[in-house]
């Protein structure tokens, strides 16, 4: 019997953000196994995405993302009511309006805003309340959805843990990393032939700080070591640029700023050593990235990290300045640690694949679409 085609709708809003590599995999593997079901792909004003499958198309949403605003809520309901979807699949959670009663499947990334939310420039009041709001809309989102997926087991178990709901229901689909960039690669200007390497924001979580407290103590070893910070300087990174500055090797410590690919490139083939001091992660792109290019990795055992990256990376305590600094320095110093940690990167990274990750996805999908009403 011929499968109906259904009308599954993306929520991909998030796809030009720091977090939006998954799903922009998720949609682009999409069109290429998913050849029965048709496809709305919802973007942000400023996205200029463009399907290459003719079952799938683009929709500009206005709506704000993760909005307290009661008519942002009412509103966007009625946007996908009007859809009419089989299925919506908000990318990440808690995008999804409160007000939305189809059947839906929503992916969380890790918890990390309910641990590490700072108030930025808001007034802690204001914080306070946003962080109360984020919370309700988190909780109802979880339950309400048909099933739940998460890029590892931590997370899944840390879901489990905040909220009491079936297991089967979070399902884990691992991400991967990027092939080797294909561009040439270009050395950066003003960056020194001896230097560790950090990719990604200056989030609090990220543990910036405690970093450059550890590279102080592992310059002091190495006079010729520099460390390049690679990231959009926004306030997290001006604050921690400042805080730099007035260290002990301030003078070693390089903010590139956003780089182009055949820079960042360089830096991953070049650097002594990938470094990856955060206190808390979904999956752990980065470190990844820096495996596919043949860079050692020295990382946090925090969370996720050790179950991403297995025996390819050399871990520490992300809240002890010193062993993070030892640690470091075992990579400088001993080549043949060195050597095995390139090695065990490229077989790590095996294990994982975009395409495997959108199957899983679309197998949620079914199993959704498929299920009775209870």
């Amino acid at each position: 019997m011929k499968q109906t085609q259904k009308h599954i709708v993306i929520d991909a809003r998030t796809r030009l953000s720091s977090t939006g590599r998954y799903i922009d995999r998720l949609i682009e593997h999409l069109q290429i196994i998913d050849t029965q079901n048709r496809y709305t792909i919802l973007l942000r004003p400023d996205d200029t995405w463009k399907p290459s499958s003719k079952k799938f198309k683009t929709l500009v949403c206005r709506y704000r993302q993760f909005s307290f605003n009661i008519l942002d809520q009412i509103n966007f309901a009625v946007f996908l009511k009007k859809l009419n979807p089989d299925l919506v699949h908000f990318g990440m959670a808690p995008q999804e309006p409160l007000f939305y009663g189809g059947k839906r499947v929503t992916t969380l990334h890790d918890l990390t805003m309910l641990r590490f939310a700072r108030a930025g420039r808001l007034p802690r009041w204001l914080h306070f309340i946003r962080m109360t709001g984020y919370r309700i809309l988190l909780r109802l989102s979880l339950k309400k959805a048909a099933r739940i997926i998460v890029p590892t087991e931590f997370v899944k178990q840390d879901v489990l843990k905040y909220l009491p709901i079936n297991s089967r229901k979070v399902i884990t689909t691992l991400e991967a990393a990027e092939a080797p960039l294909k561009t040439d690669a270009v050395k950066p200007g003003q960056v020194s032939d001896s230097f560790i390497l950090y990719v990604g924001s200056a989030f609090p979580h990220k543990n910036l700080e405690r970093f450059v407290q550890a590279f102080n103590i592992v310059q002091e070893k190495h006079p010729e070591l520099h460390l390049i910070l690679v990231g959009k300087k926004e306030l997290y990174y001006k604050q921690l640029e400042r805080f730099a500055k007035n260290s002990i090797n301030g003078a070693h410590i390089t903010f590139t700023g956003f780089i182009e690919e055949e820079s960042l490139k360089w830096l991953y083939e070049h650097a002594q050593a990938y470094v990856f001091p955060s206190l808390s992660e979904g999956f752990g792109l980065p470190g990844l990235e820096a495996m596919v290019h043949g860079c050692p990795v020295v990382s946090s055992n925090a969370t996720c990290l050790p179950e991403v990256y297995g025996d390819a990376a050399h871990y520490f305590d992300p809240l002890d300045v010193q062993d993070m600094e030892t640690k470091i320095n075992e990579v400088l110093n001993d080549e043949s640690l060195r050597s095995q940690l390139i090695a065990n990167g490229y077989q790590q990274i095996k294990k994982y694949s975009w395409s495997r990750m959108a199957q899983q996805t679309l197998s949620i999908y079914t199993e959704v679409l498929n299920d009775q009403p209870s």
